[in-house]
């Protein structure tokens, strides 16, 4: 095992904070994120998604056209940075959430995403790396 996948992202809004593990199926995305660490950016939502622009262009790696709630994926189209935490505009069902263009899953938010729908466009997020 090694170090990435031992690492967390800490997402602060406002407040309120939550961790992201490092998993799924795009370990190399993960890894690059994470090497860019500490970063501040300005949310945008779509949905029950929040997504912001992060300083990286990166290849779709693995990517999915359906993600799983509390997904945590890179989206190469916009070259953002994306938190799944329910429906989308093009979701049908809550078993299949669908992002705008394929993204790569690098990560998992842990505990409560229901804090998340609280969240709201033009505000500041701040990433951090925590061991």
């Amino acid at each position: 095992m090694n170090n990435e996948s031992k690492s967390q992202i800490r997402m602060k809004i406002d407040s309120h904070h939550w961790n992201i593990r490092i998993q799924g199926s795009s370990p190399k995305t993960g890894s690059q994120i994470l090497k860019i660490l500490p970063l501040e950016s300005e949310i945008r939502t779509w949905g029950e998604e929040i997504y912001f622009s992060i300083p990286l262009s990166l290849p779709e790696e693995n990517a999915k056209n359906v993600v799983a709630l509390g997904d945590v994926a890179y989206w190469p189209e916009g070259q953002c940075f994306c938190v799944f935490f329910g429906k989308t505009p093009l979701t049908s069902t809550l078993n299949e959430i669908k992002p705008a263009s394929p993204v790569n899953v690098f990560g998992k938010v842990q505990g409560d995403l229901e804090s998340l729908k609280t969240v709201k466009s033009n505000v500041k997020v701040l990433l951090e790396r925590i061991e």
